[in-house]
């Protein structure tokens, strides 16, 4: 075990997730730097329409991006599981079969998120005075997209090794060298949304190069080499049944709010701008819980892969009630400081209403956005991915696009379009909810797991 690990297969449990939580949650937080940085000085900088390409871009990066996401999801807890059982050669094959993978589907990545993504914009309804700053953010963002995909790749290995803590370094470097970058080349280099995009790639290539260079020197069964890199086709099998799921459902619920996007384009880039700024704000705002859930998911399987059940049921309940409370804290705090928060991003009086709208309609609810992330990461680390899938697939795509479809059909109202996250976070907790209580889903590992 590395001596940057922490040890979840013995101990204290809500110490042990509340150790391994806490550097997943700084290094989101400098994660979500990198686009809350963009925003923040093309807003200031370079003006509305600048800031609406940036922040409008944000869905349509994760619906491509999603997908490989939710993947390498499955690759970590492969390897947790056999880090959990000590299983050197099945962590040395599946690290091997991980890297391999991530470079082959970076490569091909790029090439869909440059050549596709102009078709998309066109698709979504992106105002004419909006797509040529977007068109060159993304242009750029793609061509270094395989930075993204081996760093994440990288941070899966070594969360499932427990080692929270070497991810969050890269990410401090690499975020204060985006913030430099940003200033630099969006103000006295005058390169506007290029040059914010270009500060995320080169820093993005930081964390990555800083990631695979202590990888290539570790000492455990973990260690990246040339020589090490390979396919193992039954552990490609099983993060490809784990992970692909999770990609899935990533791809499809960014589908889902690309059309949402698309709805909130048809009012205007005050109302793009408001809404960008917004999703910025959430994404940061709701760290606490997305990093929870990713310690939950590796505590579980480590654990699984132990056989130590009785810990997987433990952990389970304490990280969904732990996610819930942080998110009514968050609801509330966000709820009542709307107004500066959005005014951050800009000073048009028309975005930051639209953004303040959004957030007076959707934080109240945060409670059940974190119920179903927190029973969802419960599912993915029990090897359950498809039950999100399902579940998020039907709430979060469908009716969720179906509600959009028919509101916008019939009134010209920016209120009804926001409306619609809430009401498919209510009806996905309650199906989690159920599923959770009534599927008997640990007896079923259990049982799996038995000689």
């Amino acid at each position: 075990m590395s001596k940057q690990s922490v040890n979840l297969l013995q101990g204290d449990i809500k110490s042990g997730l509340l150790r391994f939580a806490l550097p997943l949650f700084l290094g989101q937080v400098f994660q979500q730097m990198y686009n809350m940085v963009d925003a923040l000085v093309v807003g200031n900088l370079c003006g509305e329409n600048a800031l609406a390409a940036v922040t409008s871009t944000g869905s349509l990066i994760f619906l491509i991006v999603g997908f490989f996401g939710g993947v390498y999801g499955g690759v970590g807890v492969v390897i947790a599981r056999c880090f959990g059982a000590g299983d050197e050669y099945q962590v040395k094959r599946a690290v091997g079969t991980a890297v391999l993978g991530t470079v082959l589907s970076g490569a091909f990545l790029t090439l869909l998120g440059y050549f596709g993504s102009p078709i998309l914009l066109r698709w979504m309804d992106t105002p004419a005075e909006v797509m040529g700053d977007a068109m060159d953010y993304l242009g750029i963002y793609f061509l270094g997209i395989l930075f993204v995909v081996l760093y994440n790749s990288a941070v899966g290995i070594f969360q499932a090794i427990g080692d929270s803590k070497r991810p969050l370094y890269y990410l401090i470097v690499s975020s204060v060298t985006n913030v430099a970058l940003d200033i630099l080349f969006v103000g006295p280099m005058n390169m506007g949304v290029r040059g914010a995009a270009l500060a995320t790639v080169i820093a993005q290539g930081l964390s990555a190069s800083l990631a695979f260079f202590r990888l290539s020197r570790a000492e455990g069964a973990w260690r990246v080499t040339l020589k090490g890199l390979c396919l193992d086709k039954p552990l490609l099998k099983e993060m490809l049944r784990i992970g692909l799921p999770s990609g899935v459902q990533n791809s499809v619920i960014a589908f889902a709010n690309v059309m949402v996007q698309s709805s909130v384009n048809v009012f205007g880039s005050a109302a793009m701008a408001g809404n960008g700024a917004f999703i910025k704000l959430e994404g940061f705002a709701f760290i606490p819980v997305n990093a929870f859930g990713s310690a939950c998911t590796t505590f579980i399987s480590q654990n699984i892969g132990a056989r130590q059940f009785d810990r997987v049921k433990k952990g389970a309940k304490f990280s969904v009630m732990f996610s819930c409370g942080c998110a009514v804290v968050i609801g509330i705090v966000f709820f009542a400081f709307a107004p500066q928060f959005i005014g951050l991003f800009g000073k048009s009086p028309e975005a930051i209403a639209s953004g303040v709208l959004r957030a007076r309609i959707c934080t109240p609810f945060y409670l059940l956005l974190a119920c179903s992330h927190g029973i969802a990461a419960v599912c993915r680390g029990a090897g359950y991915s498809k039950v999100p899938m399902y579940i998020m697939l039907g709430a979060w795509c469908v009716l969720r696009v179906t509600y959009i479809t028919i509101v916008t059909n019939l009134f010209h109202d920016i209120s009804l379009v926001y409306a619609a996250y809430p009401m498919t976070w209510a009806v996905s907790t309650a199906c989690f909810l159920w599923y959770y209580n009534k599927s008997h889903w640990l007896e079923r590992v259990q049982a799996n797991y038995t000689v």
